[in-house]
């Protein structure tokens, strides 16, 4: 299924920051060294998927609370390898790139 092939890419990507490319926001790009690194080892470790914030089983969103920077989104995205418009196959590596944008919830 693509999904099953989507959810082993994202899961991939996600877990090592290869493979696609990672954009901090401004309010996650603000934080101290010591704050972001925490927060990425966080997304890489994550694992509280669900119905409700995994309903096709793609692995491609998440949420969490850091205790100090409050609550944090990230998100998967699929473009195309010229960046200009979303994948035809995100379950396909050579038609997609991989975007993972994290934030600050108030962010979004």
């Amino acid at each position: 299924m693509p999904s099953d092939r989507i959810r082993k890419l994202n899961d991939q990507f996600r877990s090592t920051l290869s493979g696609g490319m990672v954009a901090l926001t401004e309010g996650i790009s603000c934080l101290c060294s010591t704050l972001k690194f925490e927060i990425l080892c966080e997304v890489q470790c994550y694992n509280k998927f669900d119905k409700g914030n995994d309903p096709y089983g793609e692995h491609d969103f998440g949420s969490f609370k850091h205790p100090i920077a409050g609550k944090i989104f990230w998100k998967i995205d699929y473009y195309n390898l010229d960046m200009k418009y979303h994948s035809e196959d995100p379950a396909d590596p050579r038609k997609t790139k991989r975007v993972l944008t994290i934030m600050l919830a108030e962010e979004y």
